[in-house]
């Protein structure tokens, strides 16, 4: 699903996301909800991007060290390779 082009309203999106979130104990809403606002929240606030940034990178070494095959298919489909189904890749 595409964000809004404007800036105060994905902000707005994210802000309502996560105070959503935090009331995840009620029975429609969901904890789920606090780390998508805060995602949305990052491409708009340098402090949330970098918070981001840094956990991507420490996730991304654990995983090339834990798990080299999956490590392998997220470097792949990043790079452009997208599986099909039979292996291999289909070009974006």
């Amino acid at each position: 699903m595409p964000l809004p082009a404007n800036r105060v309203a994905r902000i707005t999106i994210g802000v309502v996301l996560i105070l959503l979130g935090l009331l995840g104990f009620l029975p429609v809403l969901g904890f789920w909800m606090v780390p998508l606002g805060l995602l949305i929240l990052s491409g708009d606030l340098p402090a949330v991007r970098r918070w981001r940034r840094r956990l991507l990178v420490r996730f991304g070494g654990w995983l090339k060290r834990e798990h080299p095959s999956v490590w392998q298919r997220v470097q792949r489909f990043f790079n452009g390779n997208v599986p099909n189904g039979n292996g291999n890749g289909v070009a974006r």
